[in-house]
């Protein structure tokens, strides 16, 4: 055999080749080759990426589907999507692991090379470009299909779950909640026909326009800390949607007084959008202590005068603030008292015109110096300053009113100024509750137009007269809150430790003189009227008849935090419309049941109020439960929760004021029903407690409820308002033969002594002996303590001492 000598650059044809010497010690070792030869390999390194990939996608998946309210089967479709891309990856990179220019086709489908060549028959390469193509279609694919999944997922949960609880937030009146999660929907189906007819029964769209224009307008809700406040641009402010609610603006311009005001939407139905138009005035042309109140034609928004006919106010200017002590003392210290230019009307008494010297004698302090009768020494108490200044007459009002170059509002601009279509909002952001006087605007009871303090505080002095007294509104802070919409006049001398006042200022001529006009009572005149016959009465009672059905209670919570009583939210079946009734009971901790029970009702201002979460009433119902008595406090309809509609407590002649007293009598019956269905308390002993309103129901609500072991009528007495007969309290009357005890004070503006309150107790059908009637110097409301006395020694008397 013949060799080949090769061409002496290697080894000859057919030898091997020498395998070249390993350096001792560099061998790896069987495990460390692995991991090497693995790490070279991409296909291992394709695979634990997508290990590392679907892991992370899983850890994050479940968030995922909480957050944004997504089924659980995403979950499977998530898993089968990264398990079906496992295969195609793991192939995708072993093709590039295993050939070097890419993957083997038959001749046909093989593409010219984009260098112009011919690859070798059978070889046709697939550039990497065309692999990372198809790798990448299939990642957008799973995204794709997770997104699309998503989307489907997302429109399933806005219309089935998104929308009905929109409705059921709507329909709770939590219009914020409502609204937040509305916005949420419509990012999803933002045309939705359900959305868009929800969306105007949550929110409405504000637009606020200024003149001039370009001040910067923050906003927040009325009764939300000041870290609220949103910034939302510079006027014009154009169509910015925000809950049903009541807010408050401020507009501020450099060069400018800045406006406070509040206003909104709080009820579904009106129009849809709201034009908020402010006029800004120039620094320093308005008194700091004023705010600015357009004028225009306007009515009197106050149960009992609102029949009076709208007139034409001009602009004007009122009190920021009721008058302080500090303010006043400027009065006493200029020598007010001793000025008889100041004093411009006439002092009448009695039908008598008092002297003047005669008349300002009166007007003294504690140590008789010239002053408010809560001073002393002719000055306030220490530390008093920025209280209201209380214990001024009328005439002493006005007087400083002339002093500061004012006058005291007339009712109209009181009125407008004070706003008690919000008072749902202002009462319980203002000073009421018995703790005593507070500093000017240190509550949040914040008026339409900037004014502090016009609901509670102190009740403020108005122009117009009621025959020979003047108006005095708004409420004290020691009076029921509903004194806010009710309209109180007392005699022009009189200088009750709660009477303050603040003043006005007209800008133009443009108010109707009508404004400033002695303002008259419609009245009944009960001395000429008689109740019906007892058959007709009795006739009347078949209006207040319902069925017994089963009162399906339940415990609503339950709350032990008091020391001395349980109290239980409750509710129960009511007796018509397939509505529930809710009940707050009181339990005493430390007597033995069953419980002596009080049902209570109560004043017509939880007619303005939203929640029955904060009870008024527990100053004059605590000393009943203190005293070892249960009581049940329903919430009624058209009250706190319940609210229909209903814009006052005044009776009408109207079958919808028939039909609410007919509601308000089964409401009590049905809760009577609920006393005798617990074995805690004690349905042979059941007494009926009303208090002003209540009160004035009283006589028809006993009469009907044969199960009222006696009545409490505290405030109360005949309304001097027209009803339906057989809605109409005077004519139950007579039907009531249990034991009544009434209770009022002898200046109540509501329901006068001689007109309402004697009537009433006259016409009572209770024995002599078993009924009684309690009068205390005192306007409407009596003072606590003594009424308290009254009515335990009452319940003492005929539900029987508490062991």
């Amino acid at each position: 055999m013949v060799e080949s000598a090769g061409d002496g650059n290697g080894p000859p044809t057919g030898a091997k080749p020498a395998e070249a010497p390993v350096p001792a010690g560099s061998r790896r070792a069987p495990l460390g080759n692995l991991l090497a030869e693995l790490k070279r390999r991409r296909v291992f390194r394709v695979l634990v990426g997508w290990g590392i990939v679907a892991f992370a996608i899983l850890q994050m998946i479940e968030p995922v589907l909480h957050a944004y309210h997504l089924p659980e089967w995403i979950l499977t479709v998530v898993v089968t999507l990264l398990a079906a891309g496992f295969p195609v990856a793991a192939t995708l990179a072993w093709v590039f692991d295993f050939t070097v220019r890419g993957v083997t086709l038959t001749p046909a489908l093989a593409p010219e090379s984009p260098t112009g060549t011919t690859p070798p028959a059978g070889k046709v390469v697939v550039s990497r470009k065309t692999v990372g193509f198809v790798l990448a279609s299939f990642v957008v694919a799973i995204v794709a299909a997770i997104w699309l999944v998503q989307r489907e997922s997302r429109i399933r949960w806005a219309l089935q779950e998104g929308l009905p609880k929109v409705a059921d937030l709507a329909e709770l009146e939590r219009y914020a909640d409502a609204l937040r999660l509305a916005e949420e929907v419509e990012r999803v189906v933002p045309r939705d026909p359900r959305l868009l007819r929800l969306l105007p029964e949550i929110s409405r769209r504000y637009s606020v326009e200024t003149t001039p224009e370009g001040g910067d307008v923050i906003v927040k809700e009325y009764s939300a800390p000041e870290s609220s406040w949103r910034l939302l641009g510079r006027s014009p402010v154009a169509a910015v949607r925000l809950p049903l609610g009541l807010y408050h603006w401020k507009v501020e311009k450099a060069g400018f007084a800045p406006v406070e005001r509040v206003g909104g939407r709080m009820r579904p139905g009106g129009d849809p959008q709201v034009v908020l138009r402010v006029a800004l005035d120039p620094a320093g042309s308005i008194p700091p202590e004023m705010v600015h109140v357009p004028g225009g034609k306007v009515g009197i928004q106050i149960p009992g005068l609102e029949h009076l006919p709208a007139v034409e106010l001009g602009d004007y200017l009122i009190d920021r603030t009721e008058v302080t002590n500090r303010q006043f003392k400027r009065f006493v210290d200029a020598g007010g008292y001793r000025n008889r230019e100041l004093w411009r009307e006439a002092f009448v008494r009695d039908g008598r015109e008092v002297p003047w010297d005669e008349a300002v004698a009166r007007f003294r302090d504690r140590t008789g110096r010239p002053g408010p009768a809560t001073w002393a020494s002719g000055d306030f108490p220490e530390g008093q300053g920025d209280l209201p200044v209380t214990g001024v007459s009328w005439y002493e009002a006005a007087a400083f009113a002339v002093f500061s170059g004012k006058a005291l509002p007339t009712v109209y601009q009181w009125s407008r100024a004070a706003g008690a279509w919000a008072s749902a909002m202002i009462v319980p952001n203002s000073n009421f509750g018995g703790k005593g006087l507070a500093p000017v605007a240190s509550h949040g009871g914040l008026g339409p137009f900037g004014t502090h303090d016009m609901a509670g505080n102190a009740k403020e002095w108005c122009w117009n007269a009621a025959g020979t007294k003047r108006f005095i509104l708004g409420g004290a802070w020691d009076e029921p809150s509903y004194m806010f919409n009710d309209p109180d006049a007392q005699s022009p001398f009189a200088r009750a430790p709660n009477f303050g006042f603040r003043l006005a200022k007209a800008l133009d001529d443009k108010t109707a003189p009508t404004a400033a006009d002695s303002i008259p009572r419609i009245l009944r005149d009960y001395g000429k009227e008689k109740p019906v016959s007892k058959d007709v009465a009795e006739a009347f009672m078949r209006v207040y008849a319902y069925d017994r059905k089963p009162l399906e209670t339940r415990v609503e919570r339950t709350d032990d935090g008091a020391e001395r009583w349980r109290k239980e939210k409750v509710s129960f079946a009511a007796a018509y419309g397939g509505e529930r009734i809710v009940a707050y009971l009181f339990t005493p901790r430390d007597v033995t049941p069953p419980f002596q029970t009080v049902v209570f009702f109560p004043g017509s201002g939880v007619i303005y109020q939203g929640s029955s979460e904060r009870l008024d009433y527990m100053w004059i119902l605590s000393p009943i439960i203190r005293s070892g008595r249960a009581v049940l406090f329903p919430v009624y309809k058209s009250t706190y929760e319940r609210r229909d509609g209903l814009e006052n407590d005044l009776p009408a002649p109207t079958a919808a004021y028939r039909d609410h007293v007919a509601m308000w009598a089964k409401d009590l019956r049905r809760s009577i029903d609920y006393v005798g269905s617990r074995n805690d308390l004690n349905a042979d002993r059941v007494a009926f407690y009303g208090f002003s309103w209540g009160a004035m129901l009283g006589p028809l609500l006993v009469a009907v409820e044969d199960r009222i072991r006696t009545g409490i009528l505290v405030g109360g007495g005949l309304a001097f308002q027209q009803c339906l007969p057989e809605a109409d309290a005077f004519n139950f009357a007579p039907l009531v033969t249990r034991p009544v005890l009434l209770v009022n004070g002898r200046f109540d503006f509501f329901f006068p002594l001689d007109t309402s309150q004697a009537p009433l107790f006259q016409w009572l059908g209770s024995p002599v002996n078993d009924k009684r009637h309690v009068v205390f110097e005192s306007g409407h409301l009596p003072p606590n303590d003594l009424l308290t006395k009254e009515v335990l020694d009452w319940l003492d008397r005929y539900l029987g001492p508490v062991h």
